[in-house]
């Protein structure tokens, strides 16, 4: 009979943790959306209320700021080539140190671990000279350069490495009896089973790549040529912010990121289930 109480009480008080986590966490969330459909005055008035009158002018007018068609092309054209890079140059870097017997290669992913731990940040100046002296300054290729090489490139080969040592050898080497060579049984056998880690990378990719402000700050300085955060950024004021504006600018910049973990959440999850099954 204690121990029925007890459980009860525990399942009670948990559920209790949960609900108030819950509403910590979506606290902030619920307060930047409920703010973009306010004018300046009743957010002020009313900080967590709801609106009297729901309104899209500040979405209208934050469109047209930003120049939102312009900024998520910028926006896009990095990401997409950034994220193939990636998953192109990381796999094939992460089949060949997998499958190599090789110490020299043990040594090149310790050093490629290393990205891991330092950040590129603190090689930025070199970097800087770099870019500018092969002429990429103010491109988005160099952008692209950075983020693939520079910032995303060594988890991605570490998650991708993990990923090819559960993928069978025999079936390589069947392949390589019939007559096949490297670089066709990396892309006929191998990288199709890579589906699951493909996806995996793919999203975390980009949230890197699309949330990074700092690289594009530095070496875009065409207004043309930047993207949705730089916009973000231009309209936060040195002495004072018109939030009912600056939020909905958040909500634009970051929805088309959200609607592509939505869509594919499915994978992100299979993977996991994938690694758990053969780890």
């Amino acid at each position: 009979m204690k121990t029925r109480v007890y459980n009860i009480i525990l399942r009670a008080v948990s559920s209790i943790v949960y609900i108030v986590t819950c509403v910590i966490m979506f606290l902030p969330i619920y307060y930047l959306i409920v703010t973009t459909f306010k004018s300046p005055a009743e957010a002020a008035a009313s900080p967590l209320g709801l609106p009297i009158k729901f309104t899209f002018e500040n979405y209208v007018k934050a469109l047209g700021v930003m120049k939102y068609a312009r900024a998520l092309t910028n926006n896009l054209i990095i990401l997409v080539f950034s994220v193939l890079l990636l998953i192109v140059c990381s796999s094939m870097a992460a089949y060949v140190i997998a499958r190599s017997r090789k110490k020299r290669y043990r040594i090149l992913f310790s050093i490629f671990l290393v990205g891991l731990i330092v950040p590129y940040q603190t090689a930025i100046i070199p970097l800087y000279k770099i870019v500018a002296g092969l002429h990429l300054m103010n491109t988005h290729a160099g952008v692209i350069l950075i983020d693939t090489f520079c910032i995303n490139l060594p988890l991605s080969i570490f998650l991708f490495r993990g990923f090819i040592d559960t993928i069978p050898l025999e079936l390589e080497e069947a392949a390589s009896i019939d007559g096949y060579g490297t670089l066709r049984i990396f892309w006929v056998i191998t990288f199709p089973l890579l589906k699951p880690i493909v996806a995996t990378v793919a999203i975390l990719d980009s949230l890197a790549v699309w949330n990074d402000f700092m690289t594009p700050l530095l070496f875009l300085q065409s207004p043309e040529k930047g993207v949705l955060l730089q916009e973000v950024y231009k309209n936060v004021g040195p002495f004072r912010t018109d939030w009912t504006s600056f939020f909905p600018m958040l909500v634009l910049a970051t929805l088309p990121l959200v609607l592509l973990y939505l869509f594919l959440q499915r994978h992100i999850i299979d993977s996991v289930v994938a690694g758990a099954l053969k780890g």
